[in-house]
């Protein structure tokens, strides 16, 4: 997944369509399925293949029937590939049960077929700022195999129970055949819970979301509630601008961390499985932020830890909108470590910034990993050993994952570059107020700054025997080349 959303509105000007058709074409991106693999998912999209624990396979009329559950998705405006589904109550002697419904692509995808050779080539759905290049044919990712509304569908289905402080105190996972009944976005979610008018399913994910964030806070781990750009029209141009998320978006994705989590305890708890890891950053990552917290006016108590920092921000602040997105840097080194007889110790385990061990468990519409997840946990809660072909994969899978993971940041970067330049190209040579967020340490002439408005972030140099920039401070920097597809944007002071 991207660390920085980008979005082009319906307005946003042709041309800049077209320099993202032409960079998907400079990076060798994919624009349709082989032959094979789309004839395979149009066949099993038809009549999917559910695998059974003994290697057999069962179909959906012989499949436990979990239709009656009221489950509902929350997703952006206009979202067809649904991973996930949930359903919240209430336990009776207090706590609560989630009911969490994750798409059973493995029902869909035959192990060593055409189509799963072409997703461990895709790795990950790949998000352009226009569109998204998908992991699996829309046939899947989009129909049969999404939680759509009113549809049933075969999916993994997880129950997580939790005490009435939002710990979690039993985690099992099944295959059922499911049923969503309604398909929210973040924003009407958020308006019918703020006016009170949600029913107690929907009203018990702002409960349980504020549960499970005390509880990350006590772990000491953090969320980046990171603000999407968004390409918008202004005063006749169009400009870069941050949306903040929701807390609904939070609560939503506290969800999902919370199976990630159950994911990792079963998995080791098994002995074979992989998890998603990242461990701790090193002093000098945490000192560089502190002085891009100065630059952009956050107030970083020395005393004050960086989680407890992070949860103290407002995405909606410009500023502080701008730091977040620097706080992403400290997940560099994030990895996948897979494991079948002698799981890792417990700091080879741990994801750094959850605190704890976590899984990449759902989201297998989009990613490859999760597909493996789902087959191991739902090995796992029924005390079986993993399918041979899910065994046999685990080996590669990091790497293959880390290679999947490198082209989204490929993307993005120059997904990025090519938006900030198509959006000044007209504006070269004009003046800007920006803060000087970082300095080459081997050449104080060069840096990196951040413009006030719009949301830009650029190199900068001065001449080679100028004075140093002066890092935390607010400077005018003219604006000297802005090229889609040639040259990112550069700025020198003014």
């Amino acid at each position: 997944m991207p660390r920085r959303h980008m979005h082009v509105t319906d307005a946003a000007e042709a041309p800049l369509r077209a320099a993202l058709h032409d960079l998907r074409g400079q990076l060798e991106i994919p624009d349709h399925f082989p032959p094979t693999a789309q004839a395979e998912a149009d066949s099993a999209a038809r009549a999917p293949r559910i695998p059974a624990g003994d290697g057999a396979v069962v179909t959906e009329h012989t499949l436990e029937d979990a239709t009656n559950l009221p489950l509902f998705t929350i997703d952006p405006p206009g979202a067809l590939d649904l991973d996930q589904a949930m359903f919240l109550s209430r336990r009776h002697g207090g706590g609560f049960r989630i009911h969490y419904a994750i798409a059973d692509v493995a029902s869909f995808v035959t192990p060593g077929g055409a189509l799963d050779a072409e997703a461990h080539h895709r790795v990950a759905t790949l998000y352009f700022p226009d569109e998204r290049i998908p992991l699996h044919p829309h046939t899947l990712s989009e129909g049969a195999a999404s939680l759509l509304p009113d549809q049933d569908r075969p999916a993994v289905l997880w129950q997580l129970d939790l005490d009435a402080h939002g710990a979690l105190t039993n985690a099992s996972v099944r295959r059922a055949l499911v049923r969503s009944r309604a398909r929210l976005d973040y924003a009407g979610v958020q308006r019918v819970i703020d006016d009170k008018t949600a029913e107690e399913p929907l009203a018990l994910l702002r409960e349980i979301g504020l549960l499970r964030e005390e509880q990350e806070a006590a772990r000491g781990a953090i969320s980046l509630h990171v603000p999407e750009q968004q390409i918008v029209e202004r005063d006749g141009r169009y400009t870069l601008a941050y949306r903040a998320p929701l807390p609904a978006d939070g609560w939503n994705a506290q969800i999902s961390l919370l199976t990630g989590m159950a994911a990792a305890e079963l998995m080791l708890a098994s002995g074979t499985g992989i998890l998603r890891t990242l461990p701790i950053a090193r002093d000098g990552s945490v000192a560089r932020l502190r002085l891009t917290a100065r630059a952009l006016g956050v107030d970083w108590p020395h005393h004050t830890a960086y989680a407890a920092l992070i949860r103290t921000l407002d995405p909606r602040r410009e500023a502080h909108a701008a730091f977040l997105q620097e706080c992403t840097t400290l997940l560099r080194g994030a990895g996948y470590t897979a494991f079948d007889g002698t799981p890792p110790d417990a700091s080879a385990a741990q994801h750094a910034a959850v605190a704890a061990p976590y899984a990449h468990a759902t989201a297998p519409l989009r990613r490859l990993v999760d597909r493996y997840t789902s087959e191991l946990c739902l090995a796992a809660s029924a005390g079986a050993a993993p399918a041979d072909w899910v065994r046999g994969a685990l080996a590669a899978l990091p790497h293959e994952m880390e290679t999947g993971t490198q082209r989204a940041n490929q993307v993005e970067r120059a997904c990025v570059d090519l938006v900030e330049a198509a959006l000044l190209r007209d504006r070269v040579g004009e003046v800007f107020d920006a803060l000087v967020v970082e300095r080459e340490e081997d050449d104080p002439t060069q840096g990196t700054v951040h413009l006030y408005d719009p949301a830009v972030v650029g190199h900068i140099e001065s001449a080679p025997d100028g004075p140093a920039l002066p890092l935390g401070h607010r400077i005018r920097v003219r604006l000297t080349a802005a090229e889609p597809g040639s040259a990112p944007v550069r700025f020198t002071p003014a």
